[in-house]
């Protein structure tokens, strides 16, 4: 019998290791990479989306995923990609607000946050290799690059016109790597530092760079909180309630440190939860999307607020890898250029998409 425990024991360790051995190492390797939408793999429903719904505020992706979305202006219709992972806005960019008697500025929430569909609120099993693997195929890069694929032709555009901020510009870029004929025009608003991994401008790591900035009285609160922010042992205890919670944790601290003006805010929806992770965990921790970005040709606006947390040089890697790139840099303004200068932001585009 005791012999039998042993064994038992020695099985159920060696179990533990292999698993544990593939759970670290699928963090690692990403589960994406650019080519796989345009290809249709790893996708759980066609790219062609489904027929629409009678509900005006939604775009039916799946059968049973809908994006919840608002329109302003009038004209050609361009495409606003929003941040996060999972920060969708409530209110126009206030520097567009002069060109809406051209443009009709398309405004959505990702799948997974604010008014679109979520799809979990918890995970069944706790196995994490089939947890991460059914994150990645429903809420991950894949399935929300493939949801721009899908808006495009719901919009009946040929080539969008594409705007992306901060994870916003990062999917933005994936889509024009998926699908470089799709694209007119491309601008991104301080994307975000993820086109190489680990980030060779280690100072932008958003989480770092928050650290940096905050008082020393909050530094064992905040080290406490990303401590269980990133216990990848706990995360698929958690539910969708608990991780928008968290998220909106994260938020308070990064606004802490921003020092913008309330008025200078643009209004957001409700966080991500579950889709923030399942992006997280498609990207993995060792990729370089770069050599992908080279073979779209469309002009790409890429704009840095000059007081913003992620650095110049970040910013400029977009621009340096797109290889029709413009690189503009807007004075006294931070991550929401678009709403602090908003006179200098409307200059810069206008004469982007005029050109």
């Amino acid at each position: 019998m005791k012999r039998k425990l042993l064994v038992t024991g020695s099985i159920l360790a060696v179990l533990l290791i292999v698993g544990g051995a593939a759970f670290w190492w699928m963090t690692l390797q990403p589960l994406y990479t650019p080519g796989m939408v345009s290809r249709n793999e790893n996708l759980r429903s066609p790219l062609v989306p489904p027929a629409q719904t009678a509900d005006p505020d939604y775009w039916q992706m799946e059968s049973d995923i809908n994006l919840y979305h608002f329109a302003n202006g009038t004209g050609r219709n361009v495409l606003i990609v929003h941040g996060g992972p999972g920060m969708p806005f409530r209110e126009p960019m206030a520097g567009l607000e002069p060109l809406t008697s051209e443009y009709r500025f398309h405004y959505y929430d990702q799948r997974g946050c604010g008014k679109s569909t979520r799809p979990f609120d918890r995970l069944e099993s706790q196995n994490m290799v089939e947890n991460m693997t059914l994150l990645d195929k429903t809420l991950g890069l894949g399935a929300q690059v493939a949801d721009i694929e899908r808006i495009r032709q719901i919009l009946g555009e040929e080539k969008l016109i594409i705007i992306g901020h901060s994870w916003g510009g990062f999917l933005s870029s994936l889509y024009a790597a998926e699908f470089p004929d799709r694209v007119e025009k491309l601008i991104l608003i301080s994307p975000a530092n993820m086109l190489v991994m680990p980030q060779p401008d280690q100072e932008s790591d958003l989480f770092a760079s928050v650290r940096t900035r905050l008082p020393k009285e909050k530094l064992a609160e905040y080290d406490a909180f990303m401590k269980d922010y990133m216990d990848f042992s706990q995360l698929f205890k958690r539910s969708e309630a608990d991780l928008i919670a968290m998220d909106a944790k994260f938020g308070l601290y990064y606004m802490s440190v921003m020092d913008v003006p309330d008025e200078k805010l643009i209004e957001q929806g409700e966080p991500g939860g579950w889709m923030t992770w399942g992006m997280y965990i498609s990207m993995g921790q060792r990729h370089d999307y770069c050599p992908l970005m080279r073979k779209v040709t469309a002009p790409v606006l890429v704009i840095h607020g000059t007081e913003d947390l992620q650095s110049e040089e970040a910013s400029r890697l977009y621009s340096d890898t797109f290889p029709n790139a413009r690189f503009e840099t807007i004075s006294d303004a931070s991550h929401f250029s678009f709403q602090e200068q908003p006179v200098d932001f409307f200059r810069i585009i206008n004469e982007f998409l005029n050109s």
